[in-house]
């Protein structure tokens, strides 16, 4: 049965010049700069300075209510070291290790209101097609970062005493300078914290094309070897075990984030 005369059939280079229209209206709304107003350089340095004002008094905030609960921190902090007793040498270590230990954990406690504070900043600037990217990038790295902590307060510092605390037992009894701990734990922590960003990096230079996950694989040889010099660096021991463990974590974060890279088509 024939169709009706009248009745006209689909042009496919129209409906392609189509669909090349919409993509690139597409395109034009997600690189547009929603809400966009004109600063001058004046306004902007104004702008990072209340940011930054901010910030301080967070931090402030965060480091008084932590040396109110310092005693309570300092205990959790000491768990690793088991069978081991601290000393303090000199007038006053223990007072500026406590004002350490609030420091450090007033800055983790202030770090999302801080984090917040940079996004508000820079949100301006981004167009909406960063924007979508911004949110699973801050959520990421900051679950990332946390897990760092976690995993080297679990594996990584009792790994690391255990072997100090039985290579000598026999010998020396295990009395150690109290800041000179916390100066070991506080800078793996947040040193393991750091390494655990990889992830985030690949992905960021993956989306904005500069490296594909082809390329990331095939420099595997090299991100061996630094893996174990990241490992030696980032811990302030010098046992094999903790750089062991460090380097094994970094390399397992590479791949994973080959892989995520991947799997959003870089």
């Amino acid at each position: 049965m024939t169709p009706p005369a009248n009745l006209e059939t689909a042009d496919p280079q129209s409906s392609s010049e189509l669909d090349s229209k919409q993509n690139q209206n597409r395109d034009d709304f997600l690189n547009e700069l929603p809400n966009d107003v004109e600063m001058s350089l004046f306004d902007h340095l104004e702008e990072l300075r209340r940011r930054i004002f901010y910030s301080l008094i967070a931090v402030f905030i965060g480091v008084v209510g932590c040396f109110v609960v310092v005693r309570r921190i300092v205990e959790i902090l000491e768990i690793p070291a088991q069978g081991a007793k601290f000393l303090q040498l000199s007038p006053g270590e223990y007072f500026f290790v406590s004002i350490k230990v609030a420091g450090y954990s007033g800055i983790l406690l202030a770090s999302p209101f801080i984090l917040y504070q940079i996004i508000q900043f820079v949100l301006p600037g981004l167009t909406r097609r960063e924007r979508r990217l911004l949110g699973p990038i801050v959520l990421g790295s900051s679950i990332l970062f946390f897990s760092g902590i976690g995993f080297a307060y679990i594996a990584l510092i009792p790994a690391a005493l255990k072997f100090f605390i039985s290579y000598g037992a026999d010998v020396v009894e295990q009395l150690w300078s109290i800041d000179r701990y916390f100066e070991f734990v506080l800078l793996l922590l947040f040193s393991t914290g750091l390494a655990f960003q990889i992830p985030v990096i690949q992905l960021l230079l993956g989306f904005l094309g500069i490296v594909s996950s082809e390329r990331m694989l095939a420099g595997w040889r090299y991100v061996v070897l630094g893996a174990a010099i990241l490992g030696a660096i980032l811990t302030p021991s010098t046992d094999p075990i903790t750089q062991s463990l460090l380097g094994g974590a970094v390399l397992f974060l590479y791949f994973g984030g080959i892989f995520m890279v991947k799997m959003i088509g870089k």
